[in-house]
């Protein structure tokens, strides 16, 4: 049975693409891609790489036409020119790769590439058949020059169209248009000015701003890279009154346009011409459409198909809307297309028909076909265009129907159907679709063999892909018959797989469009024909996405602050995750500020330029998410600028600002601010303020004030800096506008009344001459205001009033140019004096033991002599009714406010005797007191007793004893005792009660719990009930004879920094609990340390190295151990040995002793050698020498060289000072090298060495002799080499 070559081919996933797109696009890619037949199979030519058809070459460079082939055998090549056998063999310049069918022409030396221009075809053959390539044009580039040509000036009247040629030189392929200026800058192009497809410069109106010399027109050439400019035009842009006084000069030297004064005007087109033009574009080019129009003012251009939508998906509109661009034509796009240009004036149309048409195109390509003998099949090649091309076959190359006859093979058409092949008949066969527009050629080949199935996909291969994404398995088979394929899945039983969730293909790929975790694990593909079978195993492992937990948020951040951007991530733990960052789509910038971490970008002291978009991108090898976030930078506004003061009046002006940049913070407001330099120079008021839009505020002024302005601005972040103040206003003066606030009247003595006021600010007194005009009369007397004028004061005090008298008082501002508006009055009162009266009928109801009802009538108003500010009740306690013994107590007082005739008295003593009375008080005073009036408070419950302790604590019993309470608040009706034990672990136990007689300051209680603690609690009573508890604790002595009841105490021990932490449970009843602790072999030394109430204790002083025995023992109240804990041992680890501080090792102080004894012999052999006025060696030397390198020692000098006490630190010459000062030494301390002049000490002759003497300071006897300095022991050693 007969297979056909042409399948549905699946869509092949790699393991790597995680995106519909990208899997969509793997599989169009695999369905449109030949048959492939192994290489180590025989099988016919396929050319696999071709010349394009139409070939354009560099006129510099070598020709190369590329010709590409394979095949079993490897094919031969051949080539034809302009129809006819190409003999390479003959021309040396034509070479032919080995191994290959491209061809090199050597174009160096006197030819050219015009010479080899032509149409070439390849073949490529071998025993099996013969494969052609296309037909391929060859053209050389070419870049004419530009024309001689004279340009002259353009003269153009102001608001006419113009148009400026380019008529660049034909090209191959045609060039690149543009227009510059002599600098080599770009034209300005606008809507008025625009550039059109053929090259040429359109004004559709010019302005006096295009007069010009330099317009030049640009060509480039793009193969040959190169650039020809046409000569500069000049355009002079005139008006109508200079075209009238240069007329005859224009007429002589210029082309003129315009023929009269220029007025604004209807549109009309400049390109295309007339209403309506045709052009015809081939499908799957691009169609472009222009319209230019000119006019005054400047039109606008809009597009429309009047028989359609355009395509909005593929139509773009360029040159500021004058050409209509529409990619990858197709038939639809045929029709007609309006443009329509429109003005204020008036609008007009042109109509552009397209017609589309199609070279050949495929519909269906013919595709290899590989069949075994006694099979069927067939070659289709179906195509289409506009017009419909014809179809012709050939056979190896040859028209078909000129090839050996074959009843096996029947031409019907666009089809070749082949029926019982044989072995033999394989050959290549090509299709030929061509029309008046172009035409398509394809190879085919029919290859018979006989082959059992072999596997083309690599085995074990491994498929990762994300969950729920598409998974394709591949399974590339060869074998003839065409082999079936199966597939299985390991622990998928043996059955093959078919149905849902699976597609197979019949290229062998099974597809699983949602892969899902249980779709991991090991697939078995099996490719079976009759001649065998073959199999192969892939892996898929399905991944988890990769997601972002929470996208970064929106920041908004001061500068100089931090900001961080959190991006968590989770992903699949076998997948290497890669996290990137992107600042506005692009790298993060070199900065040390930006940090990255696994999950976050942080980026230190913000700046302005760091504002933008922010995006984190995990990576992994499958998938990747990705999230974004907005920076925004903002600050404090910079301060407004520019301040003017306009609209000037007496009483108001104008100010208007520029504002500073708001740094991405809108600005919420502006605050303005004043300075008045007559009143109060260096301090700014604020004036008002204005809404952050406005920049323009009107001012209310006062009169007889200095102005100066400021403004400040405000955003969300704070205020600006002061802008600069404005210059200076000045107000006039004028009569005060206010009078004094705040004025009121009081009287501080009983015959005078003080007014008081507050007084006007230098901005509220309009004027010079500030003063202030205090009226005063009685009220509700008859009288004239009398009133005094007063200035610089605040206050203003009326003598000899009568006491607490109504007054109405006012005060008036005035200043040298008038007063101020008439002032209201204010009541005001004179000087108060104390009550003359008492309150009488005084009475007290008793509530209870601790509050009291008091009762009074108010006085006279006429006697309170002043404001009636309340009453006072004065009380106090006598004493106890207990003992009856008198008990005075300090005196209390309640104050009730207002006119009130009765009051509570609380926190009063039970049973006590008080005394009160009433006083009634004003602004001045208290008046005189009522009677006195005696109550008495009931029994209350009693107080606490006074104390309470156990004495006598035997085997069974307790004796306790407790003092009366000191409160006893009533008569003591007696004493409640209960009492209840409690074990180790704090639980109570029965809870009983005993009555104590009320004279009874002691009691026993019996046959109690031996080695038992008991909790009491006592309490005293009244008539009226129980008063407080008290609460005490005892334990009955242990019973010696018995054994103690044993205590767990859980004791642990850990070490800390300071010692061993000992931890224990003890809930026994006794207080006296400590550690104990001995060292190991030392038992005679046992330490004991008091721990009562805790639980923990940290042992310190502890020796290293060392291991001690702890335990923790209870000791009972006879002094003697009642319980302990099991010992446990503690082992403290002996530490490293420390760094031994060198300054007190013994061998080291006798070092430094040693030292110093040689350094006082040598300063004793100075003075000795300096009284007997000789040299040393070395001395002579130098002397001998006068090297001024060298400094000799003073006479009054007993240092040698640079040894002096401040030079202690200083480095010898040639050595390496560290930054700490310290001299380092390199090698030995014995080396001499260390201390020369150079790398290699010097000597003199005499074997001298004289570079350590080399000194350059100097120093007093006295300092030699009186320095107590200790040396350094480094110096000091260095003086000895």
């Amino acid at each position: 049975m007969g297979r056909s070559s042409c399948r549905r081919m699946p869509v092949v996933a790699t393991g790597r693409m995680t995106t519909a797109a990208g899997l969509l696009l793997v599989f169009l890619s695999h369905m449109v891609a030949p048959l492939e037949v192994p290489l180590d199979l025989p099988q016919p030519p396929t050319i696999t790489h071709e010349s394009p058809k139409d070939y354009i070459v560099d006129p510099r460079e070598n020709i190369v036409i590329r010709c590409e082939a394979k095949g079993k055998p490897h094919p031969s090549f051949s080539w034809t020119r302009n129809g006819t056998h190409f003999d390479i063999d003959k021309d040396p310049k034509v070479n032919m790769k080995p191994h290959s069918g491209t061809l090199v022409i050597d174009i160096s030396g006197k030819d050219k590439a015009e010479a080899y221009e032509g149409v070439y075809q390849c073949t490529a053959h071998n025993e099996h058949g013969t494969a052609v390539s296309n037909n391929i044009v060859v053209r050389q580039s070419r870049s004419p020059l530009w024309s001689k040509e004279s340009n002259p000036p353009f003269v153009v009247q102001e608001g006419a169209s113009l148009v400026l040629k380019c008529r660049p030189p034909a090209g191959l392929p045609p060039p690149i248009i543009f227009w510059m200026d002599n600098n080599f800058q770009r034209l300005s192009l606008s809507r008025r000015v625009s550039q059109g497809l053929n090259g040429d410069l359109y004004f559709s109106n010019v302005e006096m701003s295009d007069s010009r010399s330099d317009y030049i027109c640009y060509a480039r050439f793009p193969r040959t890279q190169t650039i020809q400019q046409k000569q500069p035009i000049t355009v002079r842009v005139v008006n109508m009154d200079a075209i009238n006084e240069t007329w005859p000069g224009f007429l002589n030297e210029t082309d003129f346009f315009g023929d009269g004064q220029t007025e604004e005007r209807r549109p009309s087109f400049q390109v295309p011409s007339g209403p309506s033009s045709s052009m015809m574009v081939l499908r799957g080019q691009l169609l472009e459409m222009e319209c230019i129009a000119e006019g005054l003012p400047t039109p606008e251009i809009t597009w429309s198909k009047v028989s359609g939508e355009l395509p909005s998906n593929r139509a773009t509109y360029l040159n500021f809307h004058k050409t209509l661009r529409i990619a990858a034509v197709t038939e639809a796009d045929s029709g007609q297309y309006r443009c329509t240009a429109k003005n204020t004036l008036g609008s007009i149309h042109h109509v552009i028909t397209v017609t589309v048409k199609a070279a050949p195109y495929w519909i269906e390509a013919p595709q290899n076909l590989v069949l075994a003998p006694r099979e069927k099949g067939q070659l289709i090649c179906r195509a289409s265009g506009n017009p419909k091309p014809s179809v012709s076959w050939f056979m190896d190359g040859l028209p078909i129907h000129n090839a050996p006859e074959d009843s096996r093979r029947k031409v019907e058409g666009d089809t070749i159907m082949f029926e019982d092949v044989v072995s033999g008949s394989s050959a290549v066969y090509q299709c030929n679709a061509s029309n008046e527009h172009g035409y398509l050629l394809a190879n085919a080949f029919v290859n018979v063999l006989s082959e059992p199935p072999r596997m083309l996909t690599p085995p074990n291969k491994v498929y990762q892909v994300i969950m729920n994404q598409q998974a394709a398995l591949e399974c590339y088979s060869f074998g003839s018959p065409i082999p079936k394929i199966t597939w299985f899945k390991e622990n998928h039983t043996n059955a093959a797989l078919e149905g849902d969730p699976y597609i197979f293909y019949d290229n062998g790929t099974l597809v699983i469009p949602v892969a899902q975790a249980t779709s991991s694990g090991k697939y078995t593909c099996v490719a079976l024909n009759m001649l065998g079978k073959s199999d192969n195993h892939v892996h898929l492992e399905v991944k988890e996405p990769t997601r972002i937990l929470k996208q970064p948020e929106y920041k908004v951040v001061q500068r100089n602050r931090d900001v961080v951007f959190e991006c968590p991530v989770k992903h699949d733990p076998s997948l290497i995750p890669t996290m990137i960052w992107l600042k506005d789509n692009g790298e993060l910038p070199d900065d040390e500020r930006f940090v990255v971490d696994s999950d976050s970008l942080t980026i230190t002291k913000v700046t302005e330029s760091d504002a933008g978009t922010y995006t984190c991108i995990m990576n992994t090898t499958l998938d990747q998410d990705s999230a974004s976030a907005d920076l925004r930078v903002v600050e404090q506004p910079d301060p407004p600028s520019d301040l003017e003061l306009t609209d000037q009046k007496p009483r108001s002006v104008q100010l208007t600002w520029i504002p500073g940049d708001d740094h991405n913070s809108p600005i919420k407001r502006f605050l303005i601010q004043y300075e008045d330099s007559l009143h109060d120079r260096g301090s700014w008021h604020n004036l008002t303020e204005v809404p952050g839009t406005t920049t323009t505020a009107h001012l209310k002024l006062s009169p007889f004030v200095h102005y100066k302005f400021r403004v400040m601005a405000l955003n969300d972040v704070g205020y600006s800096l002061p802008s600069p103040s404005s210059r200076h206003y000045k107000t006039r003066a004028a009569a005060p506008d206010v009078n004094p606030t705040g004025v009121e009247g009081l009287g501080t003595q009983p015959d005078n009344l003080v007014i008081h006021w507050k007084p006007l600010t230098g901005l509220q007194s309009n004027g010079p001459g500030l003063q202030y005009v205090v009226y005063w009369r009685q009220k509700y007397v008859d009288e004239d205001w009398h009133s005094v004028k007063v200035a610089n004061v605040s206050k203003f005090t009326v003598q000899g009033t009568p006491t607490f008298t109504p007054y109405e008082v006012k005060v008036q501002a005035v200043n040298e140019h008038g007063s101020g508006p008439e002032p209201l009055p204010f009541t005001a009162y004179s000087g108060e004096d104390l009550p003359k009266a008492a309150p009488d009928n005084v009475q007290v109801q008793v509530i209870n033991s601790t509050l009291a009802h008091v009762h009074w009538e108010s006085v006279p108003l006429s006697s309170v002599r002043g404001h009636l500010k309340g009453y006072k009740v004065y009380y106090s306690r006598k004493g106890s009714l207990h003992n009856h013994s008198p008990h005075h107590s300090e005196q209390q007082v309640l104050t009730f406010s207002g006119n009130r005739t009765h009051g509570k008295l609380p926190g009063l003593h039970p049973f006590s005797r008080y005394a009160l009375n009433v006083r009634v008080y004003n602004g001045r005073g208290e008046g005189p007191a009522s009677s006195d009036e005696d109550f008495e408070t009931p029994e209350g419950v009693p107080g606490h007793p006074a104390f309470l302790r156990v004495v006598n604590p035997s085997l069974d019993s307790l004796t306790l004893e407790w003092g009366p309470p000191h409160d006893r608040n009533g008569r003591l009706t007696g004493y409640t005792l209960k009492y209840q034990p409690v074990n180790n672990s704090n639980e109570l136990g029965p809870l009983k009660e005993v009555t104590v007689a009320a004279n009874e300051t002691s009691f026993t209680l019996p046959n109690l719990k031996y080695s038992t603690r008991y909790k009491f609690y006592f309490n005293a009573k009244t008539q009226k009930g129980p008063g407080p508890t008290i609460t005490q604790e005892a334990v009955t002595v242990i019973d010696e004879a018995r054994p103690a009841v044993p205590v767990s105490w859980n004791v642990s021990s850990s070490l800390v920094e300071d010692g061993a932490l000992i931890s224990w449970e003890y809930w026994g009843p006794e207080k006296s609990v400590y550690v104990e602790y001995v060292e190991d072999s030392n038992e005679e030394k046992r330490k004991r340390e008091l721990v009562n109430g805790s639980q923990s204790y940290v042992l310190k002083g502890l020796k290293e190295g060392l291991a001690y025995r702890v335990r923790v023992v209870a000791w009972g109240h006879a002094d003697q151990m009642v319980h302990s804990s099991e010992e446990i041992w503690v082992t403290v680890p002996a530490m490293a040995s420390r760094q031994v501080d060198i300054a007190t090792q013994g061998w080291f102080i006798g070092l430094m002793c040693a030292i110093a004894l040689l350094i006082l012999v040598l300063l004793i052999v100075c003075f000795i050698k300096r009284n007997k006025g000789g040299k040393y060696p070395v001395k002579e030397k130098e002397d001998a020498h006068a090297d001024p390198e060298i400094q000799p020692m003073k006479d009054e000098d007993c240092t040698f060289g640079e040894y002096s006490d401040h030079d202690d630190h200083k480095p010898l010459r040639g050595s390496r000072t560290p930054s700490n000062g310290t001299v380092k030494r390199d090698d030995s301390d014995d080396s001499l090298v260390d201390y020369g002049d150079g790398g290699d000490g010097q000597f003199n002759e005499d074997g001298s060495f004289i570079g350590q003497y080399s000194g350059r300071k100097e120093r007093d006897t006295a300092e030699c002799v009186e320095s107590s300095e200790a040396p350094s022991p480094v110096n000091a050693m260095n003086s000895f080499v």
